[in-house]
């Protein structure tokens, strides 16, 4: 009972009293401390020399300036918590301009950012160089053909496979060509022969998990004397490279595998059948006849002429 009372005695009650004064007085200075820095770079963060006043373009040859520009200060506008501006050179969103960057410009490779002046955001850009075509789901008509319409609705690809962007009409055998369903994780099942704005396939990549096998197959063939021209993936992972030699409204002869083949041993299978009799007559005398060679079976080689 007299532990209680001293407990709760007047000056015992008065200390407690005093320490919770001194505790607030300190919490609330620190809490101006903070609030006063707080403002200070609020403050300092909307000062011209510190935020961004132009934009520098370099490195785009094909892909639009103004279009490039437009993007960048999309993600440049506004305000974080909206007190401190994305333009500041300190903290401007620069991942968020890479990614808006890439997923609107396919076309676009590498992209680099950089503070140049103090207040000039330059931006270096790597454009991909297009080496082939892709030219919907399945050929529709003759490859190649002069005049005709085998080309509308391409796309231009990388050394990668990776398309990035519509290609214009090309006449005759400028682009080797290829045709067929495109990765799923990427663009999902493509149910018509050509794109349209529904199944734009940029961003996307043809066959990449062994997409440079199959242009060292392809290389393989030009080796042999071969000349192809296009490569189809079929819904049933048939492979056909199709060589020159078609018309406006036949394809060129076909090179038929399958999609899981040991490329190197159907390659050696090739050239062995190439170089040996029926077949070596055969195709440098009717070769305008030939109609395809298959190699789906192991070491066994089919063909046909007309």
């Amino acid at each position: 009972m007299q532990k209680r009372n001293v407990l709760n005695s007047a000056r015992l009650l008065k200390f407690k009293k005093q320490r919770r004064k001194v505790a607030f007085k300190k919490f609330s200075w620190y809490l101006l401390l903070f609030l006063a820095v707080f403002a200070l770079v609020v403050y300092l963060s909307h000062l011209k020399r510190l935020n961004i006043s132009d934009i520098e373009i370099t490195g785009n040859k094909i892909v639009n300036t103004d279009a490039i520009k437009a993007t960048v200060q999309e993600q440049i506008g506004g305000k974080y918590l909206g007190l401190f501006p994305k333009t500041n050179i300190l903290f401007y969103p620069e991942n968020s301009i890479k990614n808006a960057l890439q997923n609107k410009f396919a076309r676009l490779e590498d992209i680099n950012l950089s503070i140049k002046n103090d207040k000039t955001l330059a931006i270096s850009l790597t454009e991909r160089t297009a080496k082939y075509t892709w030219c919907g789901n399945a050929p529709t008509v003759g490859v190649p053909q002069s005049g005709g319409t085998s080309d509308v609705g391409c796309y231009f690809m990388d050394e990668n496979g990776y398309i990035f962007d519509e290609a214009p009409y090309f006449s005759g055998e400028v682009y080797f060509k290829f045709y067929g369903l495109l990765d799923v994780s990427d663009v999902g099942r493509l149910e018509s022969s050509r794109p349209t704005s529904e199944t734009n396939p940029s961003g996307s990549y043809y066959s990449k998990q062994n997409f440079q096998q199959l242009l060292s197959f392809k290389d393989g063939l030009v080796t042999f004397g071969l000349k192809p021209v296009a490569l189809y993936i079929t819904y049933d992972g048939e492979i056909k490279f199709i060589l020159s030699g078609g018309t406006a409204t036949t394809l060129g002869p076909e090179i038929i595998l399958n999609n899981d083949s040991d490329f190197q041993k159907v390659a050696e299978n090739l050239e062995t059948a190439l170089t040996t009799e029926p077949l070596q007559t055969e195709f440098k005398n009717k070769y305008s006849a030939l109609q395809y060679i298959d190699l789906r079976f192991g070491n066994k080689v089919y063909y046909k002429f007309q």
